[in-house]
């Protein structure tokens, strides 16, 4: 959960900390996210998904981007 998803994909896209999980393996692609206002309704959300199994987070990346596209690809100059 992020109150600044464009700063976050930026964190991770120019590896903001190199020990972090995202620079390591070069996790550096935004392709699925949701908003909401609510932030105890993202906070419910994050939990479902982070408990639910790997099958459900890919069905539903598939649901909202089959090609998995870096949706944020043409944000940042590089």
């Amino acid at each position: 959960m992020s109150s600044d998803l464009e700063g976050r994909v930026w964190q991770h896209k120019f590896k903001e900390d190199p020990t972090s999980f995202t620079a390591r393996y070069n996790c550096n692609q935004l392709v699925w996210y949701a908003e909401t206002d609510d932030v105890w309704a993202a906070l419910e959300e994050e939990k479902r998904i982070k408990s639910g199994s790997r099958a459900k987070k890919i069905e539903m990346i598939e649901e909202m981007n089959p090609e998995w596209k870096d949706l944020a690809k043409d944000w940042f100059d590089d």
